[in-house]
């Protein structure tokens, strides 16, 4: 089941500045290989106040997978409260920050994994699933059924640990996973996945996995260099994955991803000096200059402009579930 290990003990409230941390993978004793399945409602019968009071926002180096069969769930995905209903899964991906709600009606499959347990044959038909930007609530729409069948078969194979030898049990806890997965990368919203052509080619392979180093290390991680070592590739390897599969360099990829960052953290309401802290800069000042290279504006200009935007009447709110 799950633990407290998979959050963490202590972590900054939602108020705080304080980067919000990183967690591994820890499973309870006994769980074998990166992939655990509970239900949503054992999981919050199993923790009295932890970690959802007070909030704590942390990030994973795991996915979180959750259907919803009954009741309201809401979540908070990079900042934004989702609302995730019957019918709908809420895909949390390694490196996103996410804060816990106090329980509620939800119930469902909740189902842990690393993406390591993905066979290689397979990790590349998710990529577009699995990749940072990806939705954080989907429906499957046609395969709604067969998605939550097939969840649900591997909540019964993952309670069976010990009635068969371990690696049959694996085998088919993987293979359950695996195809749970390929229907709900064809959910609405998800872009379709790679030519066959690009699947096997190296600068690709390399570029995909920069993406997923790049969302856990962010914050701490600046240069390239910092990111090739990570890959064990050459900076030049890096940087020219990285202008075959975005047309812009390495450094560029980093710096976006910095960007959009103190975008969504602006917009919550986060002072300069708070987002600086958070995004590994010296000192605001130092921050302010990246940030206005960049957008052309302030940081407490943009923050000024999407507060305006936000309080006026005739804006149209998107759902807070999309």
């Amino acid at each position: 089941m799950v633990t407290s290990g998979h959050l963490g003990g202590s972590a900054p409230d939602a108020s705080s500045s304080a980067p919000a941390p990183l967690y591994g993978f820890q499973p309870p004793v006994g769980t074998p290989y990166g992939l655990e399945v509970t239900t949503i409602e054992d999981f919050f019968d199993r923790h009295d106040d932890w970690p959802w009071n007070p909030p704590r926002p942390g990030r994973a180096a795991f996915h979180y997978l959750i259907l919803v069969t009954s009741g309201e769930l809401l979540h908070d995905v990079d900042h934004v409260t989702r609302t995730v209903v019957p019918g709908q899964w809420l895909w949390v991906r390694p490196g996103h920050t996410q804060c816990w709600h106090a329980p509620g009606t939800a119930r469902g499959p909740f189902i842990l994994f690393e993406q390591e347990v993905l066979r290689p044959e397979t990790a590349p038909l998710l990529a577009a699933a699995t990749a940072h930007d990806a939705p954080a609530v989907l429906a499957p729409g046609a395969d709604a059924h067969w998605a939550e069948q097939t969840a649900f078969q591997l909540l019964d194979e993952h309670r069976a640990f010990g009635r068969r030898p371990l690696e049959l049990h694996h085998a088919l806890r993987r293979s359950l996973l695996e195809a749970l997965l390929l229907r709900l990368a064809h959910a609405p919203g998800i872009a379709a996945p790679p030519p066959p052509a690009a699947v096997g080619d190296q600068r690709a392979s390399t570029y995909r996995q920069f993406l997923d180093a790049l969302e856990l290390h962010f914050r701490e991680l600046h240069r390239a260099d910092d990111y090739s070592r990570l890959l064990g590739c050459s900076t030049r390897t890096l940087t020219r994955a990285a202008h075959a599969a975005a047309g812009t360099g390495a450094r560029e990829v980093i710096d976006e991803r910095r960007l959009l960052e103190a975008r969504r953290l602006l917009a919550t309401g986060r002072t300069a000096a708070a987002v600086a802290a958070h995004l590994g800069f010296p000192d605001a000042a130092n921050f302010g200059r990246f940030f206005r290279s960049r957008t052309g504006l302030s940081p407490a200009a943009y923050a000024a402009r999407q507060a305006h935007q936000d309080a006026e009447p005739d804006r149209q709110c998107p759902d807070s579930g999309s």
